[in-house]
């Protein structure tokens, strides 16, 4: 529910029919889940005056590792390059269909561009292998065999006030606040964490909010978004009977330029054992 929540839009309303007493009633529950929302770290801080712990001791759950993508979505437009013109399930508008028309991959590799299907709006949809470490205490780093990208999540004040700082809250307004524009982006990342008793073992998941993107491709065969493009994902860790342990990536790509509405997808990895496997490949445009 907290999910949708976050994804649909806020959806809580003051009843039109509601009497003077179920009003106070109504305004208790919603202050109650406000609390229940509220960071872990920001509850138990209260009062203290101490600084919250560092994202990697509050973890709300533990992405380390190494992961290989499972493709059980999408299948024929992400393990190979679709032909040009085959848009299906994409909310493009007119003008983004007429770019993505254009599509040549020679010039992308001429322009030294070929990266663009690699950017933070559909890194995680290609085929491939993931390294998910520790960076710093604040830092949670991913890197990608598929076009040796790699990704910076960024906890705490300093990231969430660059964020605050530019104008990336309101869609459309890219961040030009964190440097350059990049494939990667500029990510903002915080643990929500899940409801529980004191004492119980901290569980959640992980929001991801990124902005400053260049402009890329969404699917590899020339279907666009802009620099102005919002990536918002929720990592989810669920464990099998047999102990095998999957990660399930929710992202929500919206854009104002080239998007009619949200572009919502889910991606799955399986974590394993060891590196065996890792192979970094360069970018292709094909």
């Amino acid at each position: 529910m907290k999910r949708l929540i976050s994804i649909v839009g806020p959806v809580l309303s003051d009843r039109p029919g509601a009497s003077k007493r179920t009003r106070p009633t109504l305004f208790v529950i919603a202050l109650a889940l406000v609390i229940a929302a509220t960071p872990l770290y920001a509850q138990r801080g209260a009062g203290r005056g101490g600084p919250p712990p560092a994202a990697r001791e509050a973890a709300a759950l533990d992405l380390t590792g190494h992961w290989v993508s499972v493709v059980v979505e999408d299948w024929k437009w992400r393990m190979v390059t679709p032909k040009k013109g085959v848009y299906d399930s994409l909310p493009l508008n007119a003008e983004a269909r007429k770019v993505a028309d254009s599509w040549d991959p020679a010039k992308d590799e001429a322009a030294g561009e070929q990266c663009r299907a690699y950017g933070a709006a559909n890194i995680m949809r290609l085929p491939g292998r993931l390294r998910i470490s520790w960076e710093d205490a604040n830092t949670l780093r991913i890197d990608t065999d598929a076009g040796t990208q790699t990704r910076l999540l960024r906890f705490g004040p300093a990231a969430e006030a660059v964020r605050l700082a530019s104008t990336s809250l309101s869609p459309g307004k890219p961040d030009t606040t964190s440097g350059e524009p990049s494939w990667q982006g500029h990510s903002v990342a915080q643990w929500e964490y899940a409801a529980g008793g004191r004492g119980a073992a901290r569980t959640g998941n992980l929001k991801v909010v990124t902005t400053n993107l260049r402009p890329g491709y969404v699917r590899k065969n020339g279907a666009p978004y802009s620099a102005k493009a919002v990536v918002t994902e929720y990592y989810d860790l669920n464990t099998m009977p047999n102990g095998d342990q999957w990660m399930t990536v929710t992202t929500k790509v919206e854009d104002p330029v080239y998007f009619t509405r949200s572009y919502l997808t889910t991606t799955d990895f399986k974590k394993l054992r060891d590196p065996a496997g890792w192979n970094p490949s360069p970018c292709s445009a094909r």
